[in-house]
């Protein structure tokens, strides 16, 4: 397994336990729409509070975006740009 599929995998499991979903984290479609499969914007606050945690960086004022947290795609875009820099 190569640090990207880990990453995915650490992703999934934050969605799994904080995300609120109305679909196993596992099932979704990397683009799929988070908010569409029931995640709300509190939830939302708490998915990112965990993705801190679990890679150990902190997401910048212009991250805290709708759109950063969108889908697991987006999340891991976000989370390459945070870990590169």
């Amino acid at each position: 397994m190569n640090i990207a599929d880990e990453a995915e995998t650490q992703i999934r499991a934050v969605l799994r336990d904080y995300g609120r979903l109305n679909v196993d984290s596992n099932a979704l479609d990397n683009s799929a729409d988070l908010y569409q499969s029931g995640m709300t914007s509190h939830a939302s606050v708490n998915v990112m509070l965990a993705l801190e945690g679990a890679f150990d960086v902190e997401f910048p004022d212009h991250m805290l975006k709708r759109n950063v947290f969108t889908s697991i795609q987006s999340i891991r875009s976000a989370l390459s740009e945070l870990m590169a820099g």
